[in-house]
């Protein structure tokens, strides 16, 4: 037998790991690609050909048909399960979650059609491309990876790709309604929540979601009997409406941290501006108020991390241009804080709103949502990992502004973490906008991330249940 010298034999190895490095970094390209130019959209509903596609590739890989199942909650609302079989040890499974629908884009808005994918100075561009199709095609591209190999985890692994998150989340609530034994699982990892924050290219926060702000819209309306506008009367609905409006605008809620925000201020103040940083120690510590203003003025998402908001999206007025106005309507909508309740939030209202004639009514109730907690058998493993990956990023606990599918999923009793493993450059989220993109470097060192999570939390001892 020859023997090769140990130099040239580590040379093969190493052109091994990047001819293999290139093969994964190709399918993630290639299921993204496939996944943005299927319009998704809320008007479109082609989440069936998404679904579709994302199974086929599943059963190439060889996910035998019985364990993938499409299912339609809604009309053009699809949603595809899929599990990965373990070893059968007995460990309740690990649920994977993304989503496949995206908002509409429309041509004249963007620099170029928003549902053709494509790269261009160190971005993938598209509809969908960082928010959430990214997500999907990482957890696809995770488990066709596993399968390639031969890997077989500790207890079953179950991927839920989602078909309405960005519009009523249906999907998901039915799911967990009426094939709860589809994704009945010991935790859930989303895609769709979390994420890294770069500060001039260089990686400052891993950020794991583990709460969600509470998503409630109002509707505000101001009647009157009208008449014509040659004769105005003070009594306008218009003017009654926007006064109450102009009064909302002025208001902010109190200062409430929990323990995710608090934890936040502490840790993610270590990559921040000194100024900024002994803000966010000082308010974490005694709620200092001069500090809470300060950040609240510096950025919008310090002041959302502090408060309950409620802001005006929508206004309509009128009937016809020679008429005074009969009526007059407008949208609040509020993130609360989860352990505000709606009702104190609806009576704060009133009273900022200071006019009896304004009449509140909620448009749909809110779905409340305990925060997760931080078990150490979940959060080492993501925190060593991000540590190895982003020595220089903080990793922090966070608690999304926004909404999302874990929602539903923590209702139902899965304690839920956001671990998209993004990297963005701060103030230029995209998401939902104009020309969204996705970092090349950031999307595939995100997909690297979730591969090997995923293999350790399913390679080793089950966490306590609590």
């Amino acid at each position: 037998m020859r023997v090769v010298p140990l130099s040239l034999a580590a040379l093969f190895l190493t052109a091994g790991a990047l001819s293999a490095q290139e093969d994964h970094r190709a399918l993630e390209h290639d299921i993204l690609k496939q996944l943005v130019e299927i319009n998704t959209s809320d008007s479109a509903r082609h989440t069936d050909q998404a679904a579709k596609a994302m199974q086929a590739r599943l059963a190439e890989a060889g996910i035998p048909a019985s364990d993938m199942h499409i299912i339609e909650t809604g009309p053009g609302i699809n949603n595809l399960i899929v599990r990965y079989r373990g070893s059968g040890s007995g460990a309740k499974p690990i649920l994977l979650m993304a989503h496949m629908d995206v908002v509409d884009a429309r041509r004249e808005d963007w620099s170029f059609d928003p549902f053709t994918f494509r790269e261009q100075g160190g971005y993938y561009y598209g509809r969908g491309s960082s928010d959430d199709k990214a997500g999907v095609a990482m957890l696809v591209a995770t488990f066709i990876r596993y399968k390639k190999e031969g890997f077989v985890p500790n207890r079953d692994l179950i991927i839920v790709l989602t078909g309405d998150e960005e519009t009523t989340g249906e999907g998901i609530e039915g799911i967990v309604e009426k094939h709860r034994d589809l994704i009945d699982a010991a935790y859930a990892l989303n895609t769709d929540g979390g994420g890294g924050e770069l500060r001039n290219g260089k990686p400052v926060a891993f950020s794991v979601q583990t709460a969600e702000k509470v998503y409630l819209s109002f509707q505000l309306e101001v009647r009157n009997k009208g008449g014509h506008s040659s004769l105005p009367v003070p009594d306008n609905s218009i003017y009654r409406l926007s006064n109450g409006l102009v009064r909302l605008s002025r208001y902010t809620f109190p200062v409430k941290l929990n323990a995710t925000t608090k934890e936040a201020f502490l840790k993610g103040a270590a990559n921040q501006p000194p100024k900024i940083a002994a803000d966010m120690r000082a308010v974490a510590r005694n709620g200092d108020p001069a500090a809470a203003r300060r950040l609240s003025a510096a950025e919008p998402y310090y002041n959302a991390q502090l408060r309950t908001t409620c802001v005006a999206t929508r206004l309509f007025g009128g009937h016809a241009d020679n008429a005074l106005p009969q009526l007059a309507r407008a949208t609040v909508n509020c993130r609360m804080l989860p352990n505000d309740p709606p009702d104190s939030v609806q009576a704060t209202l009133r009273r900022v709103l200071a006019y009896t004639a304004i009449h509140l009514s909620q448009i749909r109730p809110p779905t409340l949502s305990p925060a997760s907690p931080l078990t150490p058998e979940i959060m080492q493993p993501v925190t060593a990992l991000a540590n190895k990956m982003w020595p220089q990023a903080v990793v922090v606990p966070e608690m999304s502004t926004g909404a999302s599918d874990g929602l539903y999923v923590r209702n139902a009793g899965i304690a839920t973490y956001g671990v998209s493993a993004v990297f963005e450059e701060i103030g230029d989220d995209r998401a939902h906008g104009r020309d969204e993109r996705i970092g090349v470097k950031a999307y595939h060192d995100a997909a690297e991330y979730w591969y090997q999570l995923v293999k350790t939390l399913a390679s080793s001892a089950p966490p306590r249940e609590t």
